[in-house]
């Protein structure tokens, strides 16, 4: 018996399966994500907010400063948009100081800097220069530094880590040209050869950031498959690659809509013979390897575009208050004010959730898996409405190119460029989509976890029913707790302004409690496959969450009195939002136009709606 829907294909289900069998499935550490989705609210897992010590932000404000200081004088990012080139001067000064090196241990060469250091420096980046940024990410957050630290043995990280300061890129060979998020049907295989010493690679990888120049590679494969309680069971495994082996070949570099220089293309291998040594972690455990990898790895993504937000909000509102119209500058006119007053509020919630999320995640102490998917969906998502919304103001100079604005004499504030760089941000690493059905899995392992031996072929008439009754006394003590109201704040110090919002966040946690377990008692197992109400859950919990941060940032500036009333102003507007997001939310899991609107797509699909593609050219037949 297994705990999918049996209406799905057979196919679709061996991808699932090897999705669960390779998730983390212990919560060993806690959560505070996860818990707002089972109606509690921890606030000691995030009250106070936990910053920096003063030593550690010296230490980061001075590499920093050396970062700033080198871009704005070696680095034009206008040019790098036109020539799709990183200049090899720069490359090679960024190597010098360390900035592929960032969280390396100090023993193999590295800075030995923290997560919420090296977040900064993606911050800054990612402000300046989002071509550069998506190298210096790509190489350290899910590159060969960041697996390697995590899982490599010590000869491994003694042969590899100390190249990172001496000049090797690196990056991340997973996706193929038929695989994109379903890693069970990857096609390249390594097959072992001289009694298993080695391992002859085969096959071709696409859209690998930094792969065309990379001098190290993790690269995902198939290995033989292996027989786990009689039944054969894919093996995905992860092999650190140099790119000067015989048989690796670049055949081809991709162009994209933005990020013009980033190093991505097709890669062939040919024969390329790899020793056992450089399996990471062990056979079959490349897609574990993956998924803890990202966990940390996806916190630059959040880093990176608050820090391309900040510079939007910088740009819209200089230009708000400059250009005037009807007697007024425009930022004084209430549709363009309320846009800047969103947009700041915006990115008070995003900054809270990226440090928050990285202190967690350096911390070690807390499990981040929702943590994580939560900042980067919310964060890239966010971003790019702030991006919009810069645009709007600045109007025609927002569509503008920089060196357009530059050439007629005016200031070159490339919001252009800023959006082209800005689209992947919520494709990749987990597209928005994925990140939504990532967190819905692991939103719902508190009911799913307890009741594994249901639906376990192998397990016995007797550990069933143990099964039931645990899981039926655990739900007698769990569930009347979601409808005790909450007429009191939270026993924690805040602004007065916070203390209400706070009380909301425990009320809408318990609710969403409530509804996730309505929904999985009325839908069961063909609850995975309504994702428009998985979809909502998920919004709730980020928005809860977002709410969260926002309030526990705001006090810990106002208490060290860093602006207390604009952080918590700031704290308040967003919050107000949200809670606005979050009641259409419920409310349209019980009043919406799914099922109509899944309808017509299937018409769609079948091109029942073909007649509405009539009058268009199409550019099947280009010459």
């Amino acid at each position: 018996m297994s705990m999918f829907d049996k209406s799905i294909s057979k196919e679709e289900r061996a991808s699932l399966e090897l999705a669960e069998d390779s998730r983390q499935d212990e919560w060993i550490h806690p959560s505070f994500a996860s818990r707002l989705f089972q109606g509690k609210v921890e606030w000691n897992l995030i009250w106070p907010f936990q910053g920096q010590s003063k030593e550690d932000k010296e230490e980061g404000d001075k590499f920093l400063s050396k970062l700033e200081k080198f871009l704005k004088e070696n680095l034009n990012p206008d040019k790098v948009d036109e020539t799709r080139e990183i200049p090899d001067k720069v490359i090679k000064g960024l190597f010098g100081m360390g900035a592929f090196a960032i969280k390396i241990p100090k023993e193999y060469g590295g800075l030995g800097l923290n997560q919420i250091n090296y977040n900064r420096a993606v911050h800054l980046l990612g402000s300046y220069c989002g071509s550069t940024a998506a190298l210096i990410s790509a190489h350290q957050s899910i590159g060969v530094p960041q697996p390697l630290i995590n899982f490599g043995t010590p000869e491994q990280k003694k042969k590899f880590l100390p190249r990172f300061r001496e000049g090797s890129i690196s990056g991340f060979a997973l996706t193929e040209a038929e695989v994109g998020s379903d890693p069970r049907r990857i096609k390249t295989t390594a097959t072992p050869i001289e009694d298993g010493k080695y391992f002859l690679i085969n096959g071709e990888k696409l859209w690998c950031t930094n792969g065309n120049i990379a001098d190290i590679l993790i690269v995902m494969v198939q290995t033989p498959p292996k027989i786990v309680r009689g039944k054969e069971k894919k093996q995905i495994t992860a092999f650190i690659v140099e790119s000067k082996t015989p048989g690796f070949e670049v055949v081809y570099r991709c162009d994209f809509m933005g990020l013009k220089a980033i190093q991505n293309g097709l890669i062939k291998f040919n024969n390329v013979k790899v020793p056992k040594e450089n399996i990471v972690l062990g056979e079959g455990q490349g897609l574990r390897l993956a998924l803890t990898t990202l966990n940390t790895g996806r916190l630059s993504l959040p880093a990176a575009v608050t820090g391309t937000s900040k510079w939007c909000l910088y740009v819209a509102r200089s230009w708000a208050k400059e250009r005037k119209q009807w007697g007024a500058s425009i930022g004084e006119h209430e549709a363009v004010a309320s846009k800047l007053s969103n947009m700041a509020s915006t990115i008070f919630a995003m900054d809270a959730m990226t440090w928050l999320v990285s202190y967690m995640a350096q911390n070690k102490r807390f499990d981040i898996r929702l943590e994580a998917a939560m900042a980067k969906l919310f964060c890239t998502e966010e971003s790019w409405k702030i991006i919009y919304e810069a645009i709007q103001i600045r109007g025609g100079r927002g569509y503008e190119t920089a060196p357009s604005l530059c050439g007629r004499g005016k200031p070159d504030f490339a919001l252009e460029r800023a959006m082209r760089d800005a689209r992947v941000n919520t494709i990749l690493e987990g597209s928005s989509e994925i990140m939504h059905l990532f967190i819905a899995r692991e939103a719902l392992d508190f009911h799913l976890q307890p009741t594994k031996a249901l639906f376990d072929s192998r397990a016995s008439i007797g550990k069933k029913i143990k099964t039931v009754l645990s899981v039926g006394v655990n739900y007698l003590f769990w569930y009347p707790r979601l409808w005790i109201p909450c007429f009191w704040p939270a026993k924690i110090k805040a602004a007065k302004a916070l203390k209400k919002h706070t009380r909301f966040i425990k009320q809408a946690s318990r609710h969403l409690g409530r509804e996730i377990f309505h929904k999985m008692m009325f839908y069961q197992k063909k609850l995975a496959s309504k994702q428009n109400i998985l979809n909502r859950f998920v919004d709730i919990g980020v928005d809860l969450f977002a709410m969260s941060c926002a309030c526990s940032y705001a006090d810990s500036l106002a208490a060290k009195g860093e602006g207390e009333e604009n952080s918590v102003e700031l704290a308040d507007l967003f919050c107000r939002r949200a809670r606005m997001r979050i009641k259409r939310n419920f409310s349209q899991n019980h009043h919406n136009q799914d099922k109509m609107s899944s309808s017509i797509a299937g018409k769609l699909l079948s091109e029942e709606y073909k007649w509405l593609e009539s009058d268009i050219i199409k550019n099947t037949d280009k010459t």
